[in-house]
């Protein structure tokens, strides 16, 4: 299945039905008098948060979608079927934004959540409506109401519990085939991973979602390489697992480039918990991995700490991943405190 985390589409909510013009005419009935019944509510658009979605490719082979009208009304006080109200399933972690692809109008972050996008029109009356004392035999019969229609965007931003960020060959991939059953694309060029991946660690008996992300280049936040499209999907993390290449002259303008681009990014990323690590070192001799690493912590400043890790051979692998389960669990407790003081 193909991975798709940004599409355009139409929708448009049903009309209402028509009310119905109409009089009641029986043999021996000397006095009918209108009975013209109301038309049927349009269907509604609505969007619901599906927990075993991960994707919005079903969006890429059909752009537009209508819910049903109302139906009319009919004499004898029949009122019309209302149209069926269009569900449409989005992964979690999917914002809906207006035409504009700027404003927020729903976002998902929870399974089971479920947004009217749209609402039907409204049917129109039938001249039994309009009965009274002084006016016995009205001739009126409204038309139902328009729905409503938009062009709207669908942004998906995964929801894991860690992100990999690092420059284009950091072995981002590498080291998630190691440590999940994900079975990304490896190879030695640049931008080799395309579209973000998922996978599953477990480490005794604790678990948590980590995130391949496509590499960013030097200007990403302006839309180079591969742009803001996939920092996007940093937001919704926890945590940050900071790949460098252990073998890259300079590891620290490594490490600086991509600090620079989620900070001019924004929202959040670049106080989120960090966790650094120096790849590769199955590559490079002991002294200079112990320089490497040390002129990282030194860039990285605020006491942080530097885990040596080789994606190829597992060495400091056990270690990098325990120090992410530490973090992703603090936050997972400040969160939760957060919303306790919320409540």
């Amino acid at each position: 299945m193909k991975f798709l985390d940004q599409c355009k589409i139409y929708v448009k909510s049903g009309d209402g039905g028509s009310g119905s013009l109409s009089f009641r005419r029986e043999k021996f009935i000397e006095f009918g008098g209108p009975d013209g019944g109301d038309g049927g509510k349009g269907g509604d658009i609505i969007l619901v948060a599906q927990d075993n979605l991960n994707t919005l490719i079903d969006y890429r082979y059909q752009q537009h979608f209508r819910a049903p009208n109302g139906r009319g009304g009919a004499g004898r006080n029949r009122t019309g079927a209302g149209g069926g109200d269009l569900v449409l399933r989005v992964p979690v972690g999917t914002q809906i934004l207006g035409e504009d692809n700027e404003t927020v109008v729903a976002d998902f972050t929870q399974a089971g959540q479920r947004r009217v996008l749209l609402r039907g029109g409204d049917g129109g009356f039938g001249n039994a409506h309009y009965k009274s004392a002084t006016n016995q035999a009205p001739r009126r019969a409204d038309l139902g109401w328009p729905g409503a229609e938009a062009w709207i965007w669908l942004r998906l931003k995964l929801i894991a519990d860690a992100g990999l960020v690092g420059l284009p060959n950091a072995g981002k991939s590498t080291l998630l085939a190691r440590v999940t059953h994900a079975k990304p694309k490896i190879a030695d060029y640049p931008f080799t991973t395309l579209r973000p991946q998922l996978g599953v660690v477990r480490l005794d008996d604790r678990e948590f979602v980590l995130a391949d992300l496509p590499g960013l280049i030097e200007g990403a936040s302006e839309g180079a390489g591969l742009g803001t499209r996939f920092l996007g999907h940093v937001e919704r993390c926890a945590v940050i697992l900071h790949l460098v290449d252990g073998t890259a002259d300079d590891v620290v303008d490594a490490y600086k480039t991509i600090r620079q681009e989620l900070t001019e990014y924004g929202h959040g990323l670049a106080g989120k918990p960090e966790v650094i690590g120096l790849n590769k070192i199955d590559a490079i001799n002991p002294d200079e991995v112990k320089r490497k690493s040390r002129a990282l912590a030194r860039a990285a400043g605020r006491g942080a700490v530097v885990l040596p890790l080789s994606g190829v051979s597992g060495e400091g692998v056990p270690a990098v991943l325990g120090a992410l389960i530490q973090a992703i669990e603090a936050e997972r407790a400040e969160a939760l405190a957060r919303e306790l003081v919320r409540a």
